[in-house]
């Protein structure tokens, strides 16, 4: 009987890697994340699908908690502590409004279905964040990494993520039921740890690195993912979430460690990260998405219009001309994993209704299509905006047209062609101002 459900767990956990598999080239294909596909692959194959998978319940479970904390580490290791502080001086205006015009929306569509403050706070980070995974691969799948409105758009995401740092501590609290006293310890706790290991990682990084770091890849391995999830269990202990801890230790490792760290764990991040993907589809009942169907589609439309906003904004006090706001702004539309991220913790919990999951579901297949859509047609959108507006205005009647005006009749002067805003280019300085929109290439 064992071996019977042994073999059978291992013919569908099989089954599953495979599909992801094969999802994952059809994503590659058609030019875009993988992420709603792993979604709809757990909803194909869960509560309500057309198969589910008993056996592998456990394993998905665990592996798409390690799931989380492999992605958290690696954002960490993205940056540096003095990335992040630089980042946070410089982008905390924009940051500011794009969490006020972001997180807004989830939280009165929350209040609307009648989910109460917890659904409200869990709702409030679905919408705000965008996915930095997302974001990333398209700006460098369309050669812009070296845009002049990149770096707005890096230092948006690296606010986000900060406020992740705090978000996350003070949602898991409120899932968990604890008072406002409590809460507040949590934050502070959070907010304590975050301060910590930025100053650590300023003053004595190298010494954190030392401590993972090793040429034996075997052994790295083990001493890095075996950090990671003693440093995310205690974390979740003490009530900071796990996320955040993964997130901490990313932080402090830098220098050569961090990126020899990130090629290491890409791959096993993208294994175990897909299995969380389809867990959250796993959870989720496909008969509950129709009614929530007409508030997804509406979130998706306000939080495309104030993303955009957000970004427009941010690109426009850093000198971009209107196509760099454009596209900083379609940018950051794509949502993904640290919206599933946020509502895997309220489903888990059990602190929201059965339709919370199935909203953050379509949301985020919504968000993180629409996102890679936007971001490759605005160029053409602008470049289409930009030769309408620059038609010639009909002239206005003059003299000219008068039959007893000295000239021929109905002879109107030629009237010049506006010229647009973007059509002015200073003149050169450096090598820097040869170009609006790229930075060292020249125009």
């Amino acid at each position: 009987m064992v071996a019977h459900e042994t073999a059978l767990a291992l013919i569908q956990l099989g089954a599953v890697f495979f599909g992801l598999g094969l999802l994952g080239r059809v994503a590659a294909r058609i030019g875009m994340s993988p992420i709603p596909l792993y979604l709809l692959g757990g909803l194909a194959f869960g509560t309500g699908g057309l198969v589910e998978l008993h056996q592998v319940d456990e394993f998905i479970h665990l592996a798409s908690e390690i799931g989380v904390v492999l992605l958290l580490l690696l954002l960490g290791l993205e940056y540096s502590a003095s990335e992040l502080v630089t980042g946070l001086r410089k982008s905390w205006a924009a940051g500011v409004l794009d969490f006020a015009l972001n997180a807004t929306p989830g939280v009165l569509v929350a209040f609307a279905l009648g989910w109460g403050f917890t659904g409200a706070i869990a709702m409030a980070g679905v919408t705000y964040i965008s996915s930095s995974g997302i974001v990333a691969k398209v700006l460098n799948d369309l050669g812009r990494l070296g845009n002049r409105e990149t770096p707005v758009i890096l230092s948006i995401l690296v606010f986000e993520d900060l406020v992740m740092a705090g978000y996350l501590p003070v949602l898991t609290a409120v899932l968990a039921g604890v008072g406002f006293v409590a809460g507040l310890q949590t934050l502070g706790i959070a907010l304590a740890a975050v301060t910590v290991v930025l100053v650590v990682a300023l003053r004595y990084g190298r010494f954190v690195s030392l401590i993972v770091d090793s040429k034996d890849r075997e052994i790295f391995l083990l001493k890095l993912l075996g950090s990671a999830l003693l440093v995310a269990g205690i974390a979740s202990a003490v009530q900071v979430s796990a996320a955040v801890g993964a997130f901490l230790l990313g932080i402090a490792i830098s220098g050569s460690t961090a990126h020899n760290a990130t090629k290491l764990l890409e791959p096993l991040r993208d294994l175990f990260a897909a299995l969380f993907f389809v867990l959250f589809g796993l959870s989720t009942d496909p008969a509950t998405i129709p009614p929530v169907l007409g508030w997804a589609l509406l979130l998706a439309v306000v939080t495309t219009a104030t993303k955009v906003a957000t970004g427009w904004w941010a690109a426009q006090r850093a000198g971009a001309s209107r196509l760099g706001r454009a596209r900083a702004g379609t940018a950051l539309v794509a949502h993904g994993e640290f919206s599933i991220v946020i509502a895997g913790l309220a489903v888990t919990a059990g602190a929201v209704p059965a339709e919370f999951a199935a909203l953050a579901t379509t949301y985020v297949l919504l968000m993180a299509v629409a996102g890679p859509v936007a971001a490759r047609v605005v160029e053409p959108v602008m470049g289409l905006l930009a030769r309408t507006s620059a038609k010639p205005a009909p002239a206005s009647r003059s003299r000219l047209d008068e039959p007893d005006a000295d000239g021929v009749a109905g002879q109107r002067q030629p009237v010049a062609q506006p010229q647009l805003l973007e059509d002015v280019r200073p003149v050169p300085v450096d090598r820097l101002d040869t170009d609006d929109e790229s930075v060292g290439d020249p125009a």
